[in-house]
């Protein structure tokens, strides 16, 4: 049985919500401003010596604080084949099993659900790996690439916007293919992987270095963005490299499409800090 905080999500006007959200935030409003992001900076315990910068007077909007860069040298990257992308903490990771992923216990979701319902995707990851992994409100919120790759396609898949924390996970069914998602397909120097930028209650937007933001617009359908391997459109991104960030924060899924040998310690809730090895 859900709990209570669950069954109140199906209840709330989430969509109109995170548009008054979104609004908000990105409005520059002086004072008010700054009062906002010293209540949410001291609420939620942010670690400001690691922001390129500290003050938080000096951020115009609250997405401008809520995305903030890092101090160079405060992530990084390990000598590794795979690094992790993102700070958060790892709600699940492991084997795909026939085209299906763990959600939670006693909850699964398929690949193909997770990418759209795009097939050929998905029949690239039917036994492969995946990551989860939850960004809070107190993380550092841009999106890094675990390994270099090639973008071959980019995905909006419309969808709900439940919130995405751990309680949550485990009391909605197929949440992470059931919520608005930016789904990224890349090909690395091992074969094809996935970044998938999942969204939530009050998450106003998410966008990436290529394209900017990509919702709103939210039309309701489906849309899909190819990029050439060459020329003037192709997108390359070095491991480590910024590809994208959540306004607000969210979940990243990650598919590789064979075993990969995470670190034992990547247990649900276990911290993690982009450029860590997996």
């Amino acid at each position: 049985m859900p709990s209570l905080a669950v069954l109140f999500q199906y209840l709330l006007p989430k969509r109109a919500l995170t548009s008054l959200i979104g609004r908000c935030a990105s409005s520059a409003s002086g004072a008010l401003t700054t009062a906002a992001i010293r209540w949410f900076a001291g609420r939620y315990g942010v670690n400001m010596a690691e922001a390129a910068e500290p003050d938080l007077a000096r951020y115009a909007t609250f997405n401008d604080f809520f995305t903030r860069a890092l101090r160079d040298g405060v992530r990084p990257l390990a000598a590794s084949e795979r690094i992790c992308p993102v700070d958060g903490a790892v709600s699940l990771c492991g084997a795909i099993e026939g085209g299906q992923i763990i959600q939670a216990k006693g909850h699964r979701y398929t690949v193909t659900a997770l990418v759209g319902g795009d097939a050929a995707i998905a029949s690239r990851f039917t036994d492969g790996s995946f990551a989860t992994i939850y960004l809070s409100p107190r993380d550092y919120h841009r999106i890094h690439m675990p390994c270099a790759g090639r973008l071959v396609r980019m995905l909006h898949v419309p969808g709900a916007l439940f919130s995405v924390n751990p309680t949550t996970a485990r009391g909605v069914p197929g949440l992470f293919a059931r919520n608005e998602r930016v789904v990224c397909l890349f090909e690395g120097a091992r074969g094809p992987f996935v970044m998938v930028l999942v969204g939530a209650t009050i998450v106003g937007s998410m966008a990436t270095v290529w394209h900017g933001t990509v919702n709103p617009p939210r039309p309701g359908v489906i849309r899909s963005w190819e990029y050439a391997a060459e020329g003037a459109d192709a997108v390359h991104l070095a491991q480590g490299a910024e590809m994208g960030r959540f306004l607000l924060g969210s979940t990243v899924v990650m598919l590789f499409p064979t075993r990969v040998p995470f670190r034992p310690d990547w247990q649900p809730g276990h911290p993690v800090r982009m450029g860590e090895p997996m």
